[in-house]
Protein backbone atom coordinates (compact mmCIF):
# COMPACT_ATOMS: atom_id res chain seq x y z
CA UNK A 1 0.00 0.00 0.00
CA UNK A 2 2.84 2.38 0.85
CA UNK A 3 4.82 1.85 -2.75
CA UNK A 4 1.59 2.23 -4.67
CA UNK A 5 0.70 5.81 -3.13
CA UNK A 6 4.30 6.86 -3.45
CA UNK A 7 4.49 5.36 -7.27
CA UNK A 8 0.79 7.46 -7.74
CA UNK A 9 2.15 10.63 -6.04
CA UNK A 10 5.67 11.06 -8.46
CA UNK A 11 4.02 9.48 -11.62
CA UNK A 12 1.48 12.42 -11.00
CA UNK A 13 4.22 14.88 -10.65
CA UNK A 14 6.44 13.16 -14.12
CA UNK A 15 3.07 13.46 -16.00
CA UNK A 16 2.97 17.15 -14.73
CA UNK A 17 6.54 17.48 -15.48
CA UNK A 18 5.88 16.46 -18.74
CA UNK A 19 2.93 18.82 -19.79
CA UNK A 20 4.66 21.98 -18.58
CA UNK A 21 7.95 23.81 -17.67
CA UNK A 22 9.66 23.69 -14.48
CA UNK A 23 8.69 27.46 -14.04
CA UNK A 24 4.93 26.25 -14.77
CA UNK A 25 5.39 23.81 -11.46
CA UNK A 26 6.03 26.76 -9.50
CA UNK A 27 8.87 24.81 -7.62
CA UNK A 28 9.73 25.79 -3.82
CA UNK A 29 12.37 24.56 -1.47
CA UNK A 30 11.98 25.46 2.31
CA UNK A 31 13.72 23.95 5.24
CA UNK A 32 15.56 24.67 8.00
CA UNK A 33 18.36 23.22 10.38
CA UNK A 34 18.79 23.76 14.14
CA UNK A 35 21.68 22.22 16.87
CA UNK A 36 20.14 21.76 20.89
CA UNK A 37 21.59 21.35 23.70
CA UNK A 38 20.01 19.66 26.13
CA UNK A 39 20.81 19.21 30.38
CA UNK A 40 19.56 17.69 33.55
CA UNK A 41 20.59 17.83 37.00
CA UNK A 42 18.90 13.95 37.47
CA UNK A 43 17.84 11.51 34.83
CA UNK A 44 18.85 11.25 31.33
CA UNK A 45 16.16 11.85 29.02
CA UNK A 46 15.40 11.40 25.26
CA UNK A 47 18.42 8.29 24.88
CA UNK A 48 21.24 10.25 25.83
CA UNK A 49 23.97 11.36 28.78
CA UNK A 50 21.97 14.86 29.45
CA UNK A 51 22.97 14.41 33.12
CA UNK A 52 26.70 15.50 32.32
CA UNK A 53 24.98 18.19 29.60
CA UNK A 54 25.09 17.37 26.00
CA UNK A 55 24.73 18.55 22.38
CA UNK A 56 23.35 15.13 20.79
CA UNK A 57 20.61 17.14 18.72
CA UNK A 58 20.84 18.29 15.44
CA UNK A 59 18.18 18.44 13.34
CA UNK A 60 18.04 19.24 9.55
CA UNK A 61 15.11 19.60 7.19
CA UNK A 62 13.82 19.92 3.72
CA UNK A 63 11.24 20.25 1.77
CA UNK A 64 10.00 20.45 -1.61
CA UNK A 65 6.72 22.00 -2.77
CA UNK A 66 4.98 21.87 -6.55
CA UNK A 67 1.83 23.58 -7.68
CA UNK A 68 1.36 22.34 -11.13
CA UNK A 69 -2.42 24.16 -11.18
CA UNK A 70 -4.15 26.08 -8.74
CA UNK A 71 -5.85 23.46 -7.17
CA UNK A 72 -3.07 20.81 -7.20
CA UNK A 73 -0.09 20.63 -4.62
CA UNK A 74 2.14 18.04 -4.73
CA UNK A 75 4.84 18.52 -1.87
CA UNK A 76 7.52 15.70 0.09
CA UNK A 77 9.76 16.51 3.19
CA UNK A 78 13.19 14.87 4.37
CA UNK A 79 14.15 14.91 7.68
CA UNK A 80 18.15 14.53 9.43
CA UNK A 81 18.15 13.89 13.35
CA UNK A 82 20.07 13.16 15.56
CA UNK A 83 19.01 12.27 19.29
CA UNK A 84 21.20 10.41 21.65
CA UNK A 85 20.99 6.85 20.41
CA UNK A 86 17.16 7.64 19.21
CA UNK A 87 17.30 6.60 15.35
CA UNK A 88 20.93 5.30 14.99
CA UNK A 89 21.37 3.78 11.65
CA UNK A 90 18.15 5.71 10.15
CA UNK A 91 19.26 9.23 10.70
CA UNK A 92 17.41 10.41 7.32
CA UNK A 93 13.85 9.85 7.15
CA UNK A 94 11.00 10.77 4.93
CA UNK A 95 8.66 13.02 6.87
CA UNK A 96 5.85 12.92 4.65
CA UNK A 97 4.98 12.81 0.78
CA UNK A 98 1.25 13.96 -0.61
CA UNK A 99 -0.85 15.40 -3.22
CA UNK A 100 -3.40 17.97 -2.04
CA UNK A 101 -6.50 18.83 -4.10
CA UNK A 102 -8.63 21.32 -2.71
CA UNK A 103 -11.55 21.71 -5.27
CA UNK A 104 -13.16 24.71 -2.95
CA UNK A 105 -13.09 26.00 0.47
CA UNK A 106 -15.54 23.22 1.06
CA UNK A 107 -13.70 20.16 0.11
CA UNK A 108 -10.44 19.15 -0.45
CA UNK A 109 -8.61 15.59 -0.47
CA UNK A 110 -5.06 14.69 0.53
CA UNK A 111 -3.51 11.65 -0.32
CA UNK A 112 -0.01 10.03 0.30
CA UNK A 113 1.62 9.81 3.47
CA UNK A 114 0.15 12.44 5.29
CA UNK A 115 0.04 14.16 8.64
CA UNK A 116 -2.68 13.06 10.76
CA UNK A 117 -4.41 15.85 12.01
CA UNK A 118 -5.08 15.04 15.52
CA UNK A 119 -4.91 17.17 18.71
CA UNK A 120 -3.96 21.01 18.32
CA UNK A 121 -0.29 20.40 17.17
CA UNK A 122 0.33 17.33 15.17
CA UNK A 123 0.11 18.45 11.84
CA UNK A 124 3.32 21.44 13.18
CA UNK A 125 4.91 19.34 15.59
CA UNK A 126 7.58 18.34 12.68
CA UNK A 127 8.18 22.36 11.99
CA UNK A 128 10.24 24.46 14.81
CA UNK A 129 10.47 27.80 13.67
CA UNK A 130 6.54 27.31 13.74
CA UNK A 131 6.35 28.18 17.75
CA UNK A 132 7.96 29.02 20.55
CA UNK A 133 8.92 26.06 22.39
CA UNK A 134 11.83 24.15 22.45
CA UNK A 135 9.82 21.08 23.39
CA UNK A 136 6.33 20.83 23.56
CA UNK A 137 4.18 19.06 26.34
CA UNK A 138 5.85 15.51 26.02
CA UNK A 139 2.55 13.74 27.88
CA UNK A 140 0.99 14.72 24.44
CA UNK A 141 3.70 15.23 22.41
CA UNK A 142 7.05 12.92 23.01
CA UNK A 143 9.84 13.93 20.89
CA UNK A 144 10.83 10.51 20.05
CA UNK A 145 7.27 9.28 19.29
CA UNK A 146 7.00 12.29 16.41
CA UNK A 147 7.94 9.81 13.72
CA UNK A 148 5.18 7.14 14.47
CA UNK A 149 2.32 10.41 15.61
CA UNK A 150 2.91 12.62 12.75
CA UNK A 151 1.89 10.42 9.74
CA UNK A 152 -0.06 7.84 8.16
CA UNK A 153 -0.54 6.20 4.63
CA UNK A 154 -3.91 7.10 2.93
CA UNK A 155 -5.77 10.01 2.77
CA UNK A 156 -7.63 12.65 4.53
CA UNK A 157 -10.59 15.25 3.46
CA UNK A 158 -10.88 18.36 4.78
CA UNK A 159 -12.95 21.72 4.34
CA UNK A 160 -14.17 24.85 6.20
CA UNK A 161 -18.07 25.59 6.83
CA UNK A 162 -18.78 29.04 6.67
CA UNK A 163 -21.80 30.01 9.19
CA UNK A 164 -21.59 33.92 9.12
CA UNK A 165 -22.60 35.23 12.52
CA UNK A 166 -22.14 31.42 14.32
CA UNK A 167 -18.05 31.26 13.08
CA UNK A 168 -16.99 28.64 11.02
CA UNK A 169 -16.23 24.83 11.25
CA UNK A 170 -13.31 23.23 9.82
CA UNK A 171 -13.52 19.41 9.50
CA UNK A 172 -10.92 16.84 8.75
CA UNK A 173 -11.17 13.40 7.91
CA UNK A 174 -8.88 10.47 7.57
CA UNK A 175 -8.53 6.67 7.29
CA UNK A 176 -4.97 4.66 6.25
CA UNK A 177 -2.26 2.98 7.63
CA UNK A 178 -0.60 3.67 10.80
CA UNK A 179 3.43 3.16 11.29
CA UNK A 180 5.35 2.65 13.79
CA UNK A 181 9.06 1.98 13.57
CA UNK A 182 11.16 -0.37 15.79
CA UNK A 183 12.97 2.76 17.18
CA UNK A 184 9.95 4.33 18.22
CA UNK A 185 10.53 6.12 21.57
CA UNK A 186 7.59 3.72 23.34
CA UNK A 187 9.39 0.67 22.21
CA UNK A 188 13.43 1.74 22.78
CA UNK A 189 12.27 0.53 26.34
CA UNK A 190 10.83 -2.81 25.42
CA UNK A 191 14.14 -3.53 23.11
CA UNK A 192 16.06 -2.59 25.81
CA UNK A 193 14.71 -5.13 28.04
CA UNK A 194 14.76 -7.69 25.79
CA UNK A 195 11.28 -7.23 23.75
CA UNK A 196 12.76 -6.31 20.29
CA UNK A 197 10.16 -5.97 17.00
CA UNK A 198 12.34 -6.62 14.04
CA UNK A 199 9.94 -5.69 11.43
CA UNK A 200 8.30 -2.83 13.05
CA UNK A 201 4.32 -2.73 14.00
CA UNK A 202 1.42 -0.98 11.67
CA UNK A 203 -2.10 -1.01 11.34
CA UNK A 204 -5.27 0.36 9.91
CA UNK A 205 -6.48 3.52 11.30
CA UNK A 206 -9.14 6.22 11.15
CA UNK A 207 -10.49 9.46 12.92
CA UNK A 208 -11.97 12.99 12.68
CA UNK A 209 -11.37 16.70 13.77
CA UNK A 210 -13.25 19.54 14.45
CA UNK A 211 -12.30 23.43 14.67
CA UNK A 212 -14.67 25.48 15.71
CA UNK A 213 -13.68 29.25 14.93
CA UNK A 214 -16.24 30.85 17.06
CA UNK A 215 -17.96 34.50 16.82
CA UNK A 216 -15.70 35.76 19.87
CA UNK A 217 -13.01 36.89 17.66
CA UNK A 218 -9.99 34.49 18.06
CA UNK A 219 -11.82 31.96 20.00
CA UNK A 220 -10.95 28.20 18.61
CA UNK A 221 -12.45 25.29 20.38
CA UNK A 222 -11.64 21.90 18.69
CA UNK A 223 -12.31 18.20 19.35
CA UNK A 224 -10.42 14.99 17.53
CA UNK A 225 -10.71 11.32 17.69
CA UNK A 226 -8.05 9.02 16.75
CA UNK A 227 -8.55 5.39 16.38
CA UNK A 228 -6.55 2.22 15.46
CA UNK A 229 -7.90 -0.97 15.18
CA UNK A 230 -5.97 -4.45 16.20
CA UNK A 231 -2.39 -4.35 15.04
CA UNK A 232 -0.19 -7.33 15.40
CA UNK A 233 3.55 -7.86 14.51
CA UNK A 234 6.26 -10.42 15.03
CA UNK A 235 8.30 -10.02 18.29
CA UNK A 236 11.46 -11.70 19.44
CA UNK A 237 12.37 -11.91 22.81
CA UNK A 238 16.10 -12.19 24.02
CA UNK A 239 17.22 -13.52 27.21
CA UNK A 240 20.00 -15.71 29.25
CA UNK A 241 18.41 -18.74 27.38
CA UNK A 242 18.71 -16.99 23.81
CA UNK A 243 16.08 -16.24 21.53
CA UNK A 244 12.30 -17.16 21.26
CA UNK A 245 9.65 -15.25 18.66
CA UNK A 246 6.18 -15.03 19.61
CA UNK A 247 3.81 -11.92 18.90
CA UNK A 248 3.16 -8.16 20.09
CA UNK A 249 -0.85 -6.96 19.71
CA UNK A 250 -2.46 -4.37 20.17
CA UNK A 251 -6.07 -4.04 20.51
CA UNK A 252 -8.18 -1.60 19.14
CA UNK A 253 -7.95 1.63 20.72
CA UNK A 254 -9.26 5.19 20.80
CA UNK A 255 -7.59 8.58 21.40
CA UNK A 256 -9.49 11.26 21.59
CA UNK A 257 -8.40 15.09 22.04
CA UNK A 258 -10.15 18.17 23.54
CA UNK A 259 -8.66 21.62 22.68
CA UNK A 260 -8.85 25.16 22.69
CA UNK A 261 -7.11 28.47 21.98
CA UNK A 262 -7.37 32.21 22.07
CA UNK A 263 -5.48 35.02 20.68
CA UNK A 264 -5.64 38.31 21.35
CA UNK A 265 -3.19 41.18 20.60
CA UNK A 266 0.16 39.83 21.61
CA UNK A 267 -1.56 37.06 24.04
CA UNK A 268 -2.03 33.36 23.07
CA UNK A 269 -3.33 30.99 25.31
CA UNK A 270 -4.15 27.14 24.76
CA UNK A 271 -5.61 23.93 26.84
CA UNK A 272 -5.49 20.37 25.54
CA UNK A 273 -6.54 17.60 27.20
CA UNK A 274 -6.09 13.68 26.01
CA UNK A 275 -6.91 10.44 27.10
CA UNK A 276 -5.61 6.82 25.66
CA UNK A 277 -6.29 3.62 26.72
CA UNK A 278 -6.15 0.01 25.75
CA UNK A 279 -3.78 -3.17 26.03
CA UNK A 280 -0.94 -4.55 24.50
CA UNK A 281 -0.34 -8.21 24.77
CA UNK A 282 2.99 -10.21 24.42
CA UNK A 283 2.18 -13.71 23.38
CA UNK A 284 5.21 -15.89 22.97
CA UNK A 285 3.33 -19.74 22.86
CA UNK A 286 6.56 -21.73 23.43
CA UNK A 287 7.65 -19.43 26.37
CA UNK A 288 5.01 -18.68 28.55
CA UNK A 289 7.11 -17.45 31.07
CA UNK A 290 8.09 -14.69 29.37
CA UNK A 291 4.82 -13.16 27.79
CA UNK A 292 2.56 -10.79 29.80
CA UNK A 293 0.03 -7.89 29.15
CA UNK A 294 -0.15 -4.69 29.95
CA UNK A 295 -3.19 -2.40 30.44
CA UNK A 296 -3.03 1.01 30.32
CA UNK A 297 -5.24 4.04 30.84
CA UNK A 298 -3.39 7.86 30.19
CA UNK A 299 -4.40 11.04 30.31
CA UNK A 300 -2.34 14.05 29.61
CA UNK A 301 -3.40 17.64 29.67
CA UNK A 302 -1.49 20.86 29.50
CA UNK A 303 -2.11 24.72 29.69
CA UNK A 304 -0.21 27.51 27.74
CA UNK A 305 0.53 31.13 27.43
CA UNK A 306 2.60 33.50 25.25
CA UNK A 307 3.47 36.90 24.93
CA UNK A 308 4.94 38.68 22.17
CA UNK A 309 7.38 40.97 24.40
CA UNK A 310 8.23 42.64 21.19
CA UNK A 311 9.08 42.14 17.52
CA UNK A 312 11.94 39.91 18.06
CA UNK A 313 11.19 38.81 21.90
CA UNK A 314 8.13 36.24 22.94
CA UNK A 315 7.81 34.79 26.18
CA UNK A 316 6.19 31.75 27.33
CA UNK A 317 4.67 29.15 29.83
CA UNK A 318 3.25 25.97 30.44
CA UNK A 319 1.68 23.48 33.24
CA UNK A 320 1.57 19.89 31.46
CA UNK A 321 0.63 16.76 33.49
CA UNK A 322 0.17 12.96 32.71
CA UNK A 323 -0.96 9.84 34.37
CA UNK A 324 -1.48 5.86 33.62
CA UNK A 325 -4.50 5.53 35.81
CA UNK A 326 -3.76 1.74 35.43
CA UNK A 327 -0.33 2.05 36.66
CA UNK A 328 0.96 1.34 40.09
CA UNK A 329 1.27 3.84 42.80
CA UNK A 330 4.60 5.61 42.80
CA UNK A 331 6.23 8.05 40.92
CA UNK A 332 6.41 6.39 37.41
CA UNK A 333 2.90 6.74 37.47
CA UNK A 334 2.76 10.56 36.31
CA UNK A 335 4.72 13.40 35.41
CA UNK A 336 4.25 16.85 35.83
CA UNK A 337 6.00 19.59 34.37
CA UNK A 338 6.16 23.06 34.84
CA UNK A 339 7.96 24.98 31.78
CA UNK A 340 9.02 28.61 31.28
CA UNK A 341 10.32 29.20 27.53
CA UNK A 342 11.76 32.57 25.39
CA UNK A 343 12.57 32.73 21.98
CA UNK A 344 14.30 35.33 20.34
CA UNK A 345 14.32 36.10 16.22
CA UNK A 346 17.66 37.69 15.32
CA UNK A 347 16.02 38.04 12.12
CA UNK A 348 13.61 36.41 9.56
CA UNK A 349 16.56 33.92 9.48
CA UNK A 350 18.09 33.05 12.08
CA UNK A 351 16.30 32.34 15.83
CA UNK A 352 17.38 30.91 19.46
CA UNK A 353 15.25 29.03 22.36
CA UNK A 354 15.88 28.31 25.90
CA UNK A 355 13.95 26.89 28.10
CA UNK A 356 13.48 25.46 31.60
CA UNK A 357 11.32 22.18 32.57
CA UNK A 358 10.79 21.60 36.35
CA UNK A 359 9.56 18.04 36.20
CA UNK A 360 7.87 15.83 39.08
CA UNK A 361 7.93 12.32 38.47
CA UNK A 362 8.86 10.03 35.77
CA UNK A 363 5.48 8.80 34.00
CA UNK A 364 6.66 9.38 30.46
CA UNK A 365 8.86 6.37 29.60
CA UNK A 366 9.13 7.44 26.14
CA UNK A 367 11.58 10.38 27.48
CA UNK A 368 12.86 8.20 30.64
CA UNK A 369 14.86 5.20 28.58
CA UNK A 370 16.04 2.95 31.31
CA UNK A 371 19.24 2.07 29.41
CA UNK A 372 20.60 5.43 30.19
CA UNK A 373 18.77 5.50 33.97
CA UNK A 374 20.00 2.63 36.32
CA UNK A 375 17.87 4.63 38.59
CA UNK A 376 15.13 6.95 38.44
CA UNK A 377 14.84 9.72 40.33
CA UNK A 378 11.49 11.05 41.15
CA UNK A 379 12.32 14.85 40.12
CA UNK A 380 14.07 16.27 37.07
CA UNK A 381 15.23 19.52 35.91
CA UNK A 382 16.08 19.97 32.49
CA UNK A 383 17.49 23.07 30.75
CA UNK A 384 16.78 22.67 27.19
CA UNK A 385 19.18 25.39 23.99
CA UNK A 386 17.97 25.77 20.54
CA UNK A 387 19.76 27.22 18.06
CA UNK A 388 17.86 27.61 14.39
CA UNK A 389 18.30 28.64 10.23
CA UNK A 390 15.46 28.78 8.19
CA UNK A 391 15.61 29.31 4.39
Amino acid sequence: MRRLLGIAIFLGMGTFACAQSIDDLNIQFHGYATQGFLYTNDNNMFTANTSNGTPAWTEAVLNITSQPTPKLRIAAQGRFLLLGDYGDGQAVTLDWASGDYKASDRFGVRFGKVKTPWGLFNEIQDIDPAYIWTLLPQGIYPLTDRAGYLTHYGGIVYGTLNFHTAGKLEYRGWAGEGYYPSNDGYYIDSAETGYALPNDIHGSLFGGALHWKTPLRGLMIGASDLTDNKWSAVQTYTGTAGTVTGSYVLPANSQPNFFATYERNKLMVAFEYERSWGDEMNLFPTAPSVAFSVRNDDRSEYGMATYKVSSKLTAGAYWSGNSDHQAPLNDQRYSKDWTISGRYDFNQFLYAKAEQHFIDGAGISQIFDITHNSDLKPNTRLTALKIGVTF
